[in-house]
């Protein structure tokens, strides 16, 4: 080990850091990381479970004074998101993460950092390890997959756990205390496509929407950003409302929980409606430069004449179904919390339009923080489909983690802070997936909170970590664990 982070403080928790940045753990390929796990607990004499989905739970007994406290879980999880720079190589199923420390930061060089979620598993190794800390009897919880769908969360078994206070240490600004999230669902709907030969008297024309700055389904939902494939749908509906067309192909979008940027329609239309077409394509593009001046000013709708007409189109009804499901989608924001304000209660986002030979279809990501919004919105979708031919099956299921006014970790976190720190920390929610909302299910009575220090550009190449903000949260963590009897 290249012993890079020695002299920065904490020396614990960097000591754990920097070793985990040595050892590969993209997900799916965590089984060195949480041998490695086992092998701590067996050099320290603690008591361990490794489960078939290579979770890894470790248990402390509580300090003198501390021993008949309630038991708490810290928790993190043990992969990393892969993501380097092109012209770089590097392999990261054997390579290490080359760190680097510039001023109050630790980056990675060209690579992700793997803070999300290292840091975590980090402050839970430094506490195992060592008996000059005072803490209630610990439960270290380190799962698999989380960046790929939360696999070894959804597949930990109750048994393994004993305590009741869980606290979560993936979450990425220093101050926030996250309460609650969102539950989520991904909808497939398909309309069966049926095609005809080209009439040769249509001309095509395709339709491209340009320049929206797109973003992430959750974060990103309330600022109100274009979602090209809605667009596109307005678009359609729009010429559809006064000219008959056929569709030769819709496509846009390319994951279902990113803001869709651009967005194509390949459309046939009589040349007599060539003119009409394209004026109504025009205004079409000054209604969203207008509506979008704030929050997508860049936004374009190009359009021209192919001098190749396409073999196939859909047949006048399909076309027709496929138009209107795509108008009539719901999409954006569908409610805000009145517990925490300013927060997105529940939302949805159509992320992707594909067409194939045999139907067209629509990707999108539901989100919602209570359990029966999120399935109303389902619903919705589902009826949406039947009244134009298609169907809907549901997929990567997680569960909501819904605000617990009476959480008394809550407290305790919320009394140390402003003891520590003299203001009062921001107490919020967000409107992504946590792994919090899964042990909320799995777990009965269990009481959940997420914090964590500042790490930034997360998922990407530039991510870095604050070295003083690790210290603080360390600080922070250990005086909370003193104050919980």
């Amino acid at each position: 080990m290249a012993d890079i982070l020695k002299n920065l403080q904490p020396v614990d928790v960097f000591k754990y850091f920097e070793k985990l940045t040595q050892i590969p753990r993209g997900s799916g390929n965590e089984k060195e990381v949480s041998d490695y796990l086992v092998s701590f607990a067996k050099e320290h004499n603690l008591e361990y479970v490794q489960d078939s989905a290579l979770n890894v739970v470790i248990r402390k007994k509580g300090t003198p004074g501390f021993e008949n406290s309630p038991a708490v879980v810290l928790q993190g999880h043990m992969d990393m998101v892969c993501e380097k720079n092109k012209d770089i190589e590097h392999d990261f199923t054997k390579d290490p993460i080359k760190l680097r420390v510039i001023d109050d930061m630790i980056y990675a060089t060209d690579t992700t950092l793997g803070a999300d979620n290292g840091i975590a598993v980090a402050m839970g190794l430094a506490i195992l390890a060592s008996d000059k800390y005072q803490h209630p009897p610990i439960e270290l919880l380190v799962t698999t997959s989380e960046e790929t769908g939360m696999d070894g969360a959804m597949a930990l078994e109750p048994k393994n756990i004993k305590g009741r206070i869980l606290i979560n240490i993936d979450s990425e600004e220093e101050g926030t205390l996250l309460v609650s999230c969102a539950g989520g669902r991904t909808a497939r709907t398909t309309i069966p496509a049926v095609w005809e030969a080209t009439d040769a008297n249509l001309v095509p024309y395709i339709v491209k929407i340009r320049g929206l700055k797109g973003g992430h389904s959750g974060m990103e939902i309330d600022k109100e950003r274009g979602n090209s494939n809605k667009l596109m749908g307005r678009i359609l509906m729009y010429i559809l409302s006064e000219v008959e067309f056929r569709l030769s192909s819709l496509n846009g979008g390319s994951k279902h929980n990113a803001i869709p940027r651009e967005s194509d329609a390949v459309i046939l239309v009589r040349a007599d409606d060539r003119a009409l077409v394209e004026k109504k394509i025009s205004e079409c593009e000054k209604m969203f430069k207008t509506e979008l001046r704030k929050q997508d000013p860049d936004v374009r709708v190009e359009f021209e004449a192919l001098p190749d007409r396409p073999q196939e189109m859909l047949s006048k009804e399909s076309t027709i179904n496929v138009v209107n499901y795509l108008y009539l989608l719901i999409n954006g924001v569908t409610s805000m919390s009145m517990d925490i304000k300013g927060l997105v209660e529940s939302s949805l986002n159509l992320g992707v339009i594909t067409t194939s030979k045999d139907s067209i279809e629509f990707i999108s990501s539901i989100r919602s923080s209570v359990k029966s919004l999120k399935n109303e919105l389902t619903n919705r979708i589902i009826v949406t489909a039947k009244l134009n031919g298609g169907s809907v099956v549901t997929e990567s299921d997680y569960p909501e983690w819904e605000y617990n006014p009476g959480s008394k970790i809550r407290t305790v976190f919320e009394d140390v802070y402003e003891k520590m720190y003299k203001k009062k920390p921001h107490i919020t929610a967000i409107h992504a997936g946590l792994e919090c909302g899964l042990f909320a299910e799995k777990f009965d009575k269990l009481d959940v909170i997420s914090f964590g220090p500042n790490l930034y550009d997360v998922h990407t190449p530039n991510e870095h970590m604050s070295i003083s903000s690790v210290q603080r949260m360390w600080e922070y963590l250990l005086e909370v664990l003193k104050n919980i009897k």
